[in-house]
């Protein structure tokens, strides 16, 4: 447990100095104690004493978490572990994505560290509304359990959840923010894109518009699932605007994914120097996450300003894989990232060969545990 308490300290004292060693050795940690990574690096020609910089480590695609268990074979016997489930993707058959965070205490630092930063850098509780399942609700979702530890953390006791596993409840929460806006005061609302898309057409449908108090904001986790006509950024912002009189500066829109235990959010004048304007935003990680874009062709890093596959090391997924690959295209300067949309299919070939690497490690793996002989 020593090296998940190093990464737990540099959490909560980071040191960019002290940063790429410590990623080297939760690489080397996971090389040894992951059977699912140590095959596909090893397919790769990646070993221990050949990697001496992030970029080397080599990515494991958000897709492969469908494929096999990206954690030690007895982490899911801890009395402490989770386990996190995406919200599932066709391929071949119906898969889901499964993390497994063997001490969520490092998913908790991570993501109340940097949401404290990002949504709550004045520091002060205030009543918090949830149009989003809590994880008392839906236990198996990362999205949940962080919604849950953000009311815990930054709420007050008057923080209700107006959602359940079927969706948004807009009559709890039009009656919620009736009080709110009556008793002046301050309220954060989360939910995902899909959830705000609802309420907002509630409220237009019956011409309802609040005056929330100065300080309120929204946190807007992303999501297109469930839409029924997709909203980006410019969207949210107005509709925040028009129904809840909260301005651009307090719509913050957050960037993660069940994969990451760590999470990049907007940048504005709220929680930095970044104008108010939603368009064309940058997001900030956190010091404990790194973030790459690299050629979706060849999987190497692409010049500064230049567009490419997003790819993080995620100090925080020390329980499982922290070198992770998405799907999504954008740009990285330092800690800041424009996140330009998704890759199409074709596009993304090297990602491709990543997933057939995976796939070849994980049948070579099946095939020794078996006791089977496979042949080239």
């Amino acid at each position: 447990m020593r090296l998940f308490e190093d990464v737990i300290g540099f959490i909560a004292h980071p040191d960019a100095a002290r940063f790429e060693g410590l990623a080297l050795e939760v690489f080397r940690y996971q090389l040894e104690v992951v059977p699912a990574y140590r095959e596909f690096c090893a397919g790769l020609g990646v070993g221990a004493d050949s990697v001496r910089t992030i970029d080397e480590i080599p990515a494991v695609s958000t897709l492969a978490f469908k494929y096999s268990s990206l954690w030690a074979p007895d982490a899911d016997q801890s009395p402490y572990a989770r386990l996190f489930m995406t919200s599932g993707t066709t391929i071949g058959r119906d898969r889901r994505g499964k993390h497994l965070v063997p001490l969520p205490e490092v998913y908790r630092a991570s993501a109340m560290g940097h949401l404290k930063t990002m949504l709550f850098p004045d520091r002060h509780r205030m009543r918090i509304l949830a149009i989003h399942p809590t994880a008392d609700i839906l236990p198996e979702s990362s999205l949940s359990q962080m919604i849950s530890w953000c009311i815990e953390e930054f709420g007050t006791k008057d923080s209700p959840v107006a959602a359940d596993r079927s969706g948004v409840n807009p009559d709890a929460a039009r009656d919620y923010l009736a009080r709110a806006e009556r008793d002046r005061a301050p309220i954060g609302i989360l939910g995902t894109t899909a959830a705000f898309g609802a309420l907002f057409s509630d409220l237009e449908s019956c011409a309802t518009r609040f005056k929330l108090a100065p300080g309120s904001r929204l946190m807007d986790t992303g999501g297109a699932k469930g839409q029924v006509e997709p909203l980006d950024a410019l969207a949210v912002c107005e509709k925040a605007r028009n129904s809840f009189d909260i301005g651009a500066a307090f719509v913050i829109n957050e960037y993660g994914m069940t994969e990451l235990c760590s999470q990049l959010y907007d940048a504005t004048p709220l929680n930095s120097a970044e104008d108010d304007s939603p368009l064309e935003r940058v997001k900030i990680a956190p010091p404990w996450m790194v973030p790459s874009a690299v050629d979706p062709a060849t999987l190497h890093p692409v010049r500064s300003g230049e567009i490419g596959l997003l790819r993080f090391f995620d100090l925080a997924n020390v329980g499982s894989v922290s070198a992770i690959l998405t799907e999504d295209l954008g740009i990285v300067n330092d800690r800041y990232v424009r996140v330009i949309g998704r890759a199409r299919r074709a596009e993304p070939r090297g990602c491709a060969l990543a997933i057939r690497e995976f796939e070849r490690a994980e049948a070579r793996r099946t095939d020794q545990q078996s006791g089977s002989v496979q042949s080239e």
